[in-house]
């Protein structure tokens, strides 16, 4: 496969995971295991709203990043879709969970009182051969 294949097999699989879940969260990392503060804050976000979510981790290979960004315009991670539309990053889901906004957008209750979570400490990187 060439790279270009690649990157367009790449893009066709981002393309069908925004279409095909309700919503979609491209992180670092895993909602298990995020490997970076922004994107624990986020899945902290969706846990205290009790949404359903699917996640795809972009930090396996750099294309999965660059074609994520090519199709949505948006170059920070993470990156939110609900319903097929780019929401934004950290910051704006942030702003839209203390509005109450992002409960309204995924058609769930906001929880009384609720301030964005805190982000648990991200998950150290595993070593890996060459590091």
């Amino acid at each position: 496969m060439t790279e270009d294949e690649i990157r367009q097999d790449v893009r066709e699989h981002i393309e069908q995971a925004i279409s095909d879940q309700r919503v979609m969260l491209f992180m670092k990392g895993t909602p298990d295991e995020p490997r970076c503060g922004f994107s624990a804050r986020m899945v902290g976000m969706l846990d205290a709203l009790g949404t359903e979510y699917a996640a795809m981790d972009i930090l396996p290979h750099p294309i999965i990043r660059e074609e994520l960004s090519k199709l949505s315009g948006w170059p920070t991670i993470p990156q939110l879709f609900i319903g097929g539309e780019l929401v934004g990053g950290c910051d704006i889901a942030t702003e839209m969970f203390e509005s109450g906004e992002l409960a309204q957008a995924l058609g769930v209750q906001q929880p009384s009182g609720a301030s964005a979570p805190e982000p648990a400490a991200p998950q150290p990187r595993p070593l890996q051969i060459g590091d």
